[in-house]
């Protein structure tokens, strides 16, 4: 298959030319049934000549191209619907009958406060156009209306969210007109998957009820069912958040598919590169360091423990507070003893073979670091995060 992207440097274009390489070059083997050969890349630095031969070899087309902050209202015609006339074109002249998909907008429903919008009026325009085509041709034409996207583009541009990631990360200033305004949000990577499904012939359907997205096999147009409702003030709390995370160690929850999840990885592309790195606190002394690298609001937290030659480190025991130790590097050895029973467990730990021992609550424990000149490194997790007012920690040598 042969697919042709326009608009292929903007923000939509660019992560969908690159992830359609990584199936082309099977580095993505998640969709086997798609078999890519060429990308075609046209954007508005590309000639009239490549489009007529991208036209005429495409299998499959991306229409992407558009413009939404022009220094004339008109040139919302010329460049959304101009553009289009002329690619429908170019695959006529070649009775090229090649799947295409247009990126129009939510606004071109023109309800509510989109009723007025020369933006929304030029995409209506696009859409009435390929839905012609479809007709005139027989050629498969799939229009879909895009919420507010969410992906990595140019802030103070046309992203609110995009604004935010920058101005926060960044340390710029930034203002907030009203907290509690709701957008719908479709980010970058969800946007992909949906144009795999249509690729594979498996894209969603939907009508619009206003400018509210209805469900429908049967519909005329396609959407990604995947969106977020937030409002701008849940967006910037997040943020800020985000921001402190560096310092606090928090990490919010940030369950599988959340908005949550997804804004934080959103708005790490935003970090300048000299926050790509931030110190940690290690606590100190002759036996060798501790430090905390992670906290969770419901998981605990992360730590990395050295210690130092023939040390022992530990000797304690906790009511409900459980660890896990993980031997990175060294040799070691892990005790614990059951201190109603007496019962007493050993596990001799190396790096050169990892293994996860629990810390059971109500069993003392230590850990002996058994070399004479190399450090022992272990990984502990633990199921909550240190409270000195409540600290579950009791001396107690095994």
């Amino acid at each position: 298959m042969n697919i042709l992207v326009t608009g292929a440097k903007g923000m939509v274009g660019t992560a969908l030319v690159n992830n359609l390489k990584n199936i082309r070059d099977n580095k993505n083997r998640t969709r086997p049934n798609l078999k890519i050969d060429e990308i075609y890349e046209y954007d508005i630095d590309s000639t009239v000549e490549e489009l007529d031969a991208y036209c005429k070899k495409a299998d499959f087309v991306f229409n992407l191209a558009g413009v939404n902050r022009p220094e004339n209202p008109e040139d919302f015609m010329k460049g959304n619907f101009g553009f289009a006339s002329d690619l429908l074109n170019n695959l006529k002249k070649y009775g090229n009958k090649a799947t295409i998909m247009l990126s129009s907008s939510i606004q071109a429903t023109l309800a509510g406060r989109f009723g007025n919008s020369e933006y929304g009026r030029s995409k209506k325009a696009g859409e009435e156009l390929f839905f012609d085509y479809a007709k005139e041709t027989g050629s498969k034409v799939a229009v879909y209306r895009f919420p507010n996207l969410m992906g990595h583009s140019r802030p103070k541009y046309n992203s609110a969210v995009s604004t935010f990631c920058w101005a926060v990360a960044n340390d710029e200033e930034f203002t907030v007109s009203d907290r509690n305004v709701v957008l719908e949000l479709l980010y970058i990577d969800d946007l992909v998957d949906g144009m795999y499904d249509l690729l594979e012939g498996k894209e969603a359907h939907c009508e619009f009820d206003g400018v509210e997205t209805v469900s429908d096999e049967n519909g005329r147009y396609c959407y990604v069912p995947v969106t977020h409702k937030v409002t701008l003030g849940e967006i910037v709390d997040l943020l800020a958040e985000f921001k402190e995370q560096p310092t606090t160690l928090m990490m919010p929850k940030m369950p599988e598919g959340s908005f949550s999840k997804k804004l934080y990885s959103l708005y790490l592309t935003y970090l300048p590169t000299d926050k790509f790195k931030y110190a940690l606190k290690m606590n100190i002394d002759d036996r060798g360091s501790f430090t905390e690298l992670v906290h969770t609001e419901d998981c605990g937290q992360v730590s990395i423990n050295i210690s130092r030659p023939g040390i022992t480190k530990g000797q304690h025991w906790h009511n409900s507070k459980w660890e896990q130790f993980i031997v990175v590097a060294g040799h070691g050895l892990i005790q614990e003893r059951n201190i109603n029973t007496g019962e007493i467990v050993e596990f001799e730990v190396s790096g050169d073979k990892i293994e996860a021992i629990h810390m059971i609550p109500g069993w003392t424990h230590n850990i002996i670091n058994l070399s004479d000149n190399e450090n022992l490194v272990t990984v502990m997790t633990c199921n909550e995060i240190f409270n000195p007012n409540r600290p579950d920690t009791f001396y107690e040598p095994v």
